[in-house]
């Protein structure tokens, strides 16, 4: 494969990081900023950003994983608020159940226990939750039946705080709302586990761009940041603690642009795979970076005002989304090794 991004696809990856450099947060007051915020999000809406994966030649997506991840690599850069992966898996799921969205914000509505997307039996009670949904209204969700898996719509609540501040999550009891099914055709494996990987793909994306936004904030305070008159990156174990980052992040670059283009060029099983093996990488090495940021920044590192917890409040919601790299981990371990049958 090659890995190298298209003149479109750079383009493409440019106005991104043009648009989120003007709209995007740049402080922690930002966030508070609802008239940014709403121009930001109006912005995505107009780009078409929240229907690539809708409908477009050949029964085929409008974007490629590639392209999705470009979109969500940058909006990670800056910690964007504004709704991605919901509308963006919202839409590949009603594509492949030949289903037309009404609202392109819709989100998608995850299980909650592992903010997983997994098909909910009516018979259970299950908790779940709309995850990236700000002003959606209506969420899809998947469900099973006596036959099959399909697609129903269901009210989303009003979003609640939570660990990340960029990206609003609203929980639904899928007990006792009602979910109305949409008549769409059944989703068959292959169907799904393509929308996982999906998924995947743009959790991975999202922390690959944090990683980015991150370090590339930190080695700049790391220059400017003087101590006993000279800055402070120039002692050696700051040197170090940020050359251990950027390995950790060429790597997850590396291993996120083959998830990334798994997505639609590998058989589901293998494309799933690849998403879950970057995941299960860059949700540690995400963690790490964030966290050597903020011990970098020092003092101020562990203050409100300083940006870096917004960058970590963030990853951690995207290492949790489609479960954590223990839960690839283990995963990966019963398919390859088989443990599972006794080996």
């Amino acid at each position: 494969m090659d890995t190298r991004y298209s003149p479109e696809q750079l383009e493409l990856r440019r106005s991104t990081a043009a648009l989120v450099d003007d709209l995007g947060p740049r402080t922690v007051d930002d966030l508070d900023d609802t008239v940014r915020r709403g121009r930001l999000a109006d912005a995505a809406l107009r780009s078409g950003w929240f229907e690539l994966r809708g409908p477009g030649e050949d029964d085929g997506p409008l974007a490629s994983g590639v392209e999705v991840a470009i979109i969500a690599r940058e909006l990670g850069r800056v910690a964007a608020d504004t709704p991605f992966f919901g509308p963006v898996v919202a839409a590949d799921l009603a594509r492949r159940a030949g289903l037309e969205l009404e609202d392109a914000r819709a989100g998608i509505v995850l299980d909650g226990a592992l903010l997983d997307l997994a098909a909910v039996s009516p018979s259970r009670s299950a908790d779940g939750v709309a995850v990236d949904c700000a002003g959606a209204e209506r969420g899809l969700v998947l469900f099973t039946t006596d036959d099959d898996v399909r697609v129903g719509e269901v009210e989303l609540g009003v979003p609640v705080p939570a660990t990340d501040l960029t990206r609003a999550l609203a929980p639904v009891d899928l007990a006792s709302s009602s979910v109305s099914a949409l008549d769409g055709v059944a989703l068959g494996d292959d169907a799904l586990q393509r929308c996982r990987a999906l998924a995947l793909a743009i959790t991975v994306a999202d922390l690959v761009g944090t990683m980015e936004g991150t370090l590339h904030t930190t080695c700049e305070y790391a220059k400017e940041r003087h101590q006993y008159g000279v800055a402070i990156g120039s002692f050696q174990a700051v040197q170090h603690l940020l050359a251990e980052a950027r390995v950790l992040l060429e790597g997850s670059i590396s291993v996120s642009q083959y998830a990334a283009w798994a997505v639609d060029e590998l058989p589901p099983d293998d494309a799933l795979e690849a998403c879950a093996v970057a995941k299960a990488y860059c949700a540690r090495a995400a963690r790490t970076v964030c966290e050597t940021a903020i011990q970098v920044h020092g003092g101020i590192g562990n203050t409100w005002e300083c940006f870096m917890h917004v960058h970590l409040r963030r990853a951690l919601l995207s290492s949790s989304l489609l479960g954590d790299e223990g839960h690839h981990l283990q995963a990966l371990a019963r398919r390859r090794l088989g443990y599972h049958r006794g080996l």
